[in-house]
């Protein structure tokens, strides 16, 4: 449905064929103030989301407001390459981290690295992954899809916002899925220091700062720490490559979501790391770098 549609069909609570087989029906008083209301608001570059109060993501609801980062369909390839892992037969761990220019072609939006062997290769087997940690989940929409999507998976979501927090538990009930929701600066929750996992997954704020002021005015109403970067917008992949190795078990992965551009700077940070290898980049559907897979290696 149309922007105008979809604001219509839930202001005048009814479905689309509706709408218009009654087109010429005068509206209350009180339903052309809202229909007034709403448009203003969506005139002046607030997000339908918002305005809505929901969206969809994975095929399921998410409550939204702007205490949370708005989903976006983008986010869906990080969300299936994580249930792409888990369902696949092995993961291959064993290398150091690839050099930028060690690419194979791609496939299928798919790029993987040529292994390099430099110590004895690990293997972990379909169905032993158990524990999931997301970092930053504002609305929830990456951890609850995982739960709803994957079984017997063991799901901690963190995020340093409280509201943002409880907007993703109204998530969680809504979708019926149990998530253990810390409230934590990436990894300073007292909790996570007793944990380890097999993936650590992120889509976390990648716009360089000076760069926000210049985005189209629905982003600029969105929360602004669910998008600074930094100065260069790479401040966060900087923290979570750093620290995410004392918190993976021995050959698990970090999943990560890059924003425009960013590929070769993101593979730099964990080369200079040390302590992954780089399997795979994915890229969304304008053909955009979007997601990277790196493996923990089993030698420090």
């Amino acid at each position: 449905m149309t922007e105008a549609e979809l604001l219509f069909t839930e202001i005048l609570n009814c479905g689309r064929i509706y709408l218009y087989l009654n087109k010429d029906l005068p509206l209350s008083e009180d339903k052309s103030h809202i229909v007034s209301s709403v448009l203003k608001r969506r005139i002046l570059g607030e997000p339908l989301e918002y305005i809505l109060g929901e969206t969809e993501f994975m095929g399921l609801e998410f409550k939204v407001n702007r205490n949370v980062f708005i989903p976006r369909p983008e986010t869906e390839i990080l969300v299936e390459t994580v249930i792409n892992m888990v369902h696949s037969k092995e993961f291959r761990v064993h290398g150091s981290p690839a050099k930028a220019g060690s690419r194979l072609e791609p496939s299928c939006m798919r790029e993987k690295f040529l292994p390099v062997p430099a110590c004895p290769a690990g293997r972990r087997q379909a169905g032993k992954v158990q524990g999931i940690l997301e970092l930053g989940t504002g609305s929830g929409c990456i951890a609850i899809s995982l739960a709803k999507l994957l079984s017997d998976v063991h799901i901690t979501a963190t995020d340093i916002s409280a509201n943002a927090l409880d907007t993703a538990e109204q998530n969680a009930l809504l979708n019926n899925v149990k998530i253990n929701f810390l409230l934590s600066d990436l990894f300073n929750n007292l909790e996570l220091q007793t944990m380890n996992y097999e993936l650590i997954v992120s889509n976390p704020p990648y716009i360089p700062t000076a760069g926000i002021e210049i985005l189209q005015p629905e982003i600029k109403y969105e929360p602004y720490i669910a998008l600074d970067g930094g100065k260069d917008g790479l401040n966060f992949y900087r923290k979570i490559i750093r620290d995410s190795t004392r918190y993976l078990k021995e050959n698990g992965s970090l999943i990560m979501e890059m924003g425009f551009n960013q590929r070769d700077a993101v593979e730099d940070i964990f080369q200079e790391s040390g302590n992954f290898e780089i399997i795979e980049v994915i890229k969304d559907y304008n053909n955009i770098d979007r997601v990277i897979v790196a493996h923990r290696l089993k030698c420090q």
